[in-house]
């Protein structure tokens, strides 16, 4: 029987990615979302300069309260979000930073809010 492995290793490759990155707030907490206008996000949410994803741009950023004021190399990738959107017909990691376990389930409950969207949050241990 297969069994899962919450791998050190693997996080702590995300987190090296964050002193060498630089932060963009495109969304921040409280702006309506341009595709969805009933959305207002709750979290501040970017993306990683000089990083990429697999949509091209780099990779996507949720901020927990308790990271406001922190340069990113005192973050830490605290859990990721696995999303797949069928309209864009795209997949890919959302990061989630010094987000609390309530912070990171109301972003999973975003990304299953819709019908073309769907999410798995994965935790780090």
């Amino acid at each position: 029987m297969l069994t899962t492995n919450n791998r050190d290793d693997f996080w702590q490759a995300l987190d090296a990615l964050l002193p060498q990155s630089q932060l963009v707030i495109d969304r921040p907490r409280g702006f309506r979302h341009p595709r969805f206008t009933d959305f207002i996000y709750p979290l501040d949410y970017g993306y990683l300069e000089g990083t990429l994803s697999a949509d091209g741009e780099g990779l996507d950023v949720w901020l927990g309260v308790a990271a406001e004021g922190k340069s990113l190399a005192d973050c830490r990738v605290c859990g990721v979000i696995a999303s797949v959107d069928l309209d864009k017909r795209d997949a890919e990691l959302k990061l989630l930073l010094d987000c609390s376990d309530e912070e990171m389930l109301a972003i999973e409950k975003i990304y299953n809010r819709i019908e073309c969207i769907r999410g798995l949050l994965i935790v780090r241990h």
